[in-house]
């Protein structure tokens, strides 16, 4: 992770902040951390009453400063952006949750016990928010990980050059000293599973499952061995790095996307020795879903863009990959989604060599959730839920997060997670 900000730094960037009455920060903020509060409150010095702003509204707030992409959320509208640059609000966050840290200083408590309990299901930041949330209002929240360790994607996938896995943990700390407890390595994806949660006494569950199933390139000539998507790759990096290094030394890799996943992908890569790693996209740069920042960490790390350039084939060699077939591309007319829909220009079909293809092409939630049949989900297997996050009609069962937005960032699962726990509490009466 890049140094966070020392006082000085923090106090200079803060006293750029024009303070304004309607703030457009605050607007920003899925997870409504009230940005315009925090710094004003920082401004004075009163850095015990920013951290309570900030981590009453969002207990994932020290997370949500490092990976959301605060440029395009809060900082978007930063009215001082007129006069010079916008204000680095994920900088000024991240410190004064660090600084409270270092204080020993932590606004949450647990509220009274109620002898309610409520079932999570996923340890992601909305599983994560929505168990915080309840524990401060007394409910016994326990959280269901299929994984040996909680976090979500944010322990699995996002690199450690994004959030490191000990800025991660103290975060999770403040969660577990409400109360929140942990069932790690269970697993709950059948209607049964359900079932038994109700007969164990939870009053409510929140079905908090993530995106964790990945497209993959639909193109003739499939190997076994050289392809791998993105979150398999991420996940082996984190789990194996000197392995990585290892595998990696001097290969050529291409990456195939434009989002956050891929970049991630890509600067791992490069970050692990690769000697030259490329990300294939079949559109513009502007068009490139990623975040500026994770755009330029990978520029930063030696990436190389090839924009406007759309896969074809695979070139193989036996059962493993050689390269990619790809074509040049020109944009055409918005398709239904408002971007203009990438066109193949005809005679430009090249090979490009590469010892690893890695797909970032999307995320969506495991269809194996589709086995809970009080359930409904859509065509890609997102959960559907009415306004207050309830997912089934008859039980009280809900759902938020990416399992319920497809992939999205940090801030919104928190509000997801939120929204959930007030829901439940209004089903509970309590």
């Amino acid at each position: 992770m890049k140094p966070a900000l020392t006082m000085n730094q923090a106090m200079a960037e803060a006293a750029r902040c024009l303070l304004c009455h309607d703030a457009p920060c605050a607007a920003g903020c899925p997870a409504s951390t009230a940005p315009d509060v925090f710094i004003r409150k920082l401004r004075f010095r009163n850095l015990k009453g920013a951290a309570k702003v900030i981590k009453e509204r969002n207990v994932m707030g020290g997370v949500c400063a490092v990976v959301c992409p605060t440029c395009s959320l809060c900082a978007a509208g930063c009215t001082a952006a007129g006069l010079d640059e916008p204000i680095d609000i994920g900088a000024l966050q991240r410190f004064i949750v660090e600084h409270a840290w270092e204080m020993g200083f932590s606004p949450l408590s647990a509220g009274k016990p109620n002898g309610l309990k409520v079932a999570i299901v996923g340890s992601g930041p909305a599983g994560l928010s929505c168990a915080a949330e309840l524990a401060r209002a007394g409910y016994q929240a326990m959280v269901f990980e299929r994984l040996s360790a909680p976090g979500g994607m944010l322990r699995h996938a996002i690199p450690d050059h994004r959030l490191s896995p000990a800025f991660l943990e103290r975060e999770l700390e403040d969660i577990r000293a409400l109360g929140v407890r942990f069932r790690l390595e269970t697993a709950i994806r059948t209607q049964q599973d359900l079932d038994s949660l109700r007969e164990q006494g939870f009053g409510a569950v929140f079905l908090a499952t993530g995106a964790w199933r990945c497209a993959t390139l639909d193109l003739p000539g499939r190997p076994r061995e050289g392809v791998t998507d993105a979150l398999t790759f991420l996940m082996g990096a984190k789990e194996r790095p000197k392995e990585l290094r290892h595998e990696l030394a001097g290969k050529d890799v291409l990456v195939v996307g434009g989002g956050d996943t891929a970049m991630d992908a890509a600067v791992t890569a490069s970050l692990a020795g690769a000697r030259d790693v490329f990300i294939l996209y079949r559109r513009s740069f502007a068009q490139m879903p990623g975040s500026p920042e994770e755009k330029t960490l990978a520029m930063d790390a030696g990436v190389h863009f090839m924009i406007l350039t759309q896969p074809v084939g695979f070139e193989t060699r036996g059962d493993r990959v050689t390269g990619l077939r790809v074509v040049r591309t020109r944009l055409g007319e918005p398709d239904s989604g408002g971007r203009r829909r990438p066109l193949p220009i005809s005679g430009t079909e090249h090979s490009l060599p590469a010892d690893l293809v890695v797909e970032a092409i999307g995320l969506s939630p495991d269809t194996s959730i589709r086995e809970i049949r009080s359930l409904r989900t859509d065509e890609a297997g997102r959960i559907q839920v009415t306004a207050g996050q309830r997912a089934a009609a008859d039980l009280p069962v809900f759902a938020g997060g990416d399992a319920v937005r497809g992939a999205s960032v940090v801030a919104k699962a928190v509000c997801d997670g939120k929204a959930a726990a007030a829901a439940i509490r209004k089903e509970l009466g309590r």
